[in-house]
């Protein structure tokens, strides 16, 4: 019982994040533009400032879905994907830690203390945790796999 309540709550916290996030990413606000745009003047990609927050949110909606299903384990591993990735950039690239705060009409009016970078941690973590949960306790493919 204590499982499964973990699972789930592990679950329902990286969905809640990814899907709340599904607003910055499709409404092209200030913060994903300069995310993605930093990120595609960084890797000389044009087309991953201009599409990158799409793709991206539709891996994380896809990620939620499966994560509140008995496909919970292939979320995880995506979500813990997504966010590897995150962690990756905000460390090796020029994004960097602290993202600025954005007003209304798009001017830099401080700086989040961290609090993207931290958050994507977090949800790495989580993911990876309940990703080897899920693999341990389900009898799942890849598992059948690896036993075969």
């Amino acid at each position: 019982m204590v499982y499964k309540g973990f699972t789930w709550a592990l679950s329902l916290y990286i969905a809640v994040v990814f899907v709340q996030s599904l607003f910055f990413k499709f409404t092209d606000a200030y913060e994903t533009l300069h995310i993605f745009g930093v990120l595609g003047a960084w890797s000389g990609f044009q087309w991953f400032a201009d599409y990158g927050a799409y793709g991206v949110g539709v891996v994380e909606l896809i990620a939620s879905i499966l994560l509140l299903t008995p496909l919970r384990l292939y979320g995880a591993a995506i979500a813990s994907g997504v966010m590897t990735g995150a962690v990756f950039f905000h460390l090796c690239t020029p994004l960097g830690i602290a993202m600025p705060e954005f007003d209304d009409m798009g001017n830099i009016i401080g700086d989040d203390g961290g609090l993207l970078f931290y958050n994507a941690c977090g949800l790495l973590v989580s993911g990876i945790i309940l990703m080897i949960l899920e693999f341990i306790n389900t009898d799942n493919k890849v598992k059948q796999y690896l036993q075969s």
